[in-house]
């Protein structure tokens, strides 16, 4: 009874830390994703913000305002500039399909009289593009129309997400050091453990970012200037694609195979040949060259834990999630390992 007496005001205490910290994160959580791009930008950008504020005499506040005015013109505006052509030019091709002057259904028709004879000799419906078009086309426009209007309707708010991330930036720029000094420090926890978890989110979210989404981005550029070149429509579309799929253990090749093999089905031999050899030969050999060099042993996960981790990631997170589910895997693991040597031995020992 004593020992419940003593114990109350500290068991107390934990209750409403606790319930206090899961109401805080309640009501932050609409903005958490814009909280956790916050952190890793400033992450992405610190060596930057160390050579402007050295160059400044450590001018915090310069220092730290520059650095965000460099992440929205690096960042930010090329961002906004792709998504409003991407935008635009998907609004252009639902129009184009949806009118009788694309005649999309005649060019599926067309196809489907190339590849009747192959289907004929592998003892195939010959009808089954056409039907499955015309089932897949009214469902696939609607939906894309929707997502559309649904996208523009959120742009407001994706503004105020933007704007948030940006505000907070500029105090992880400014007081990143103190802020994790903080938490070090008020958090219970041994501050070589804390130490150790901070490190490694910084390194998993760096080479995620700065290995997957760059080379991503390179690939999808390539893709989009190689459509452009072959005549393509919706090039910046299909480019922007490519660096989505490029993201996820499909790769670019989803978008610019088919693309190559349908230039061929269509007797354009030479768009066709060009497209798959520049996607095999180059864009394929961009993940392979420089992935090594970019990412390295950042993560130091196995590769079958990046794909599941990034695939659970994207499906929980959306697209934020190519990030978020390395960094929760690689924490996973490291919280494991120093489980394991701190308490591992000593349950063998007193076992045996």
């Amino acid at each position: 009874m004593k020992s419940l007496t003593q114990n109350l005001p500290q068991t107390l205490f934990l209750l409403i830390v606790t319930l206090v910290t899961v109401i805080f994160f309640g009501l932050i959580k609409e903005f958490s994703l814009g909280l956790f791009w916050a952190v890793v930008l400033s992450i992405l950008f610190n060596d930057w913000h160390k050579q402007i504020k050295r160059k400044l005499k450590g001018k915090k506040n310069l220092a730290a305002g520059l650095t965000l005015v460099s992440i929205i013109l690096l960042v930010i505006i090329p961002v906004a500039l792709l998504s409003t052509a991407v935008i635009n030019e998907t609004i252009g091709l639902v129009e184009n399909v949806q009118s009788e002057e694309y005649n999309l259904e005649g060019k599926i028709a067309e196809i489907q009289s190339m590849l009747s004879p192959y289907l004929k000799r592998l003892g195939l419906p010959t009808n089954n593009i056409q039907a499955a078009f015309n089932k897949i086309a009214p469902e696939f426009s609607r939906t894309v129309g929707e997502k559309l209007i649904g996208f523009t309707q959120n742009i407001f708010g994706s503004m105020i997400q933007i704007a948030i991330m940006l505000y907070i930036l500029f105090f992880f720029l400014r007081d990143g050091k103190q802020i994790i000094k903080l938490i070090v420090k008020n958090f219970p926890m041994l501050d070589a453990t804390e130490y150790r978890l901070i490190n490694r989110f910084q390194s998993v979210a760096k080479a995620t970012v700065k290995g997957s989404l760059l080379i991503a981005i390179l690939q999808g550029v390539l893709g989009g200037i190689l459509f452009l070149i072959v005549g393509v429509e919706g090039a910046i579309l299909w480019g922007t694609l490519m660096i989505l799929a490029s993201l996820l253990p499909v790769g670019g090749a989803i978008i610019w195979g088919p693309i190559g093999i349908i230039y061929l089905i269509q007797g354009s031999y030479g768009k066709g040949i060009a497209v798959l050899l520049v996607g095999g030969l180059l864009i394929g050999l961009l993940d392979n060259v420089l992935r090594p060099r970019l990412v390295g042993n950042d993560t130091k996960l196995p590769d079958y834990l990046i794909l599941i981790s990034t695939l659970g990631g994207i499906t929980w997170f959306g697209l934020s999630g190519f990030v978020l589910g390395p960094v929760i895997a690689a924490l996973f693991i490291t919280c494991w390992q120093m489980m394991g040597e701190t308490y591992g031995d000593k349950a063998i020992n007193n076992i045996t």
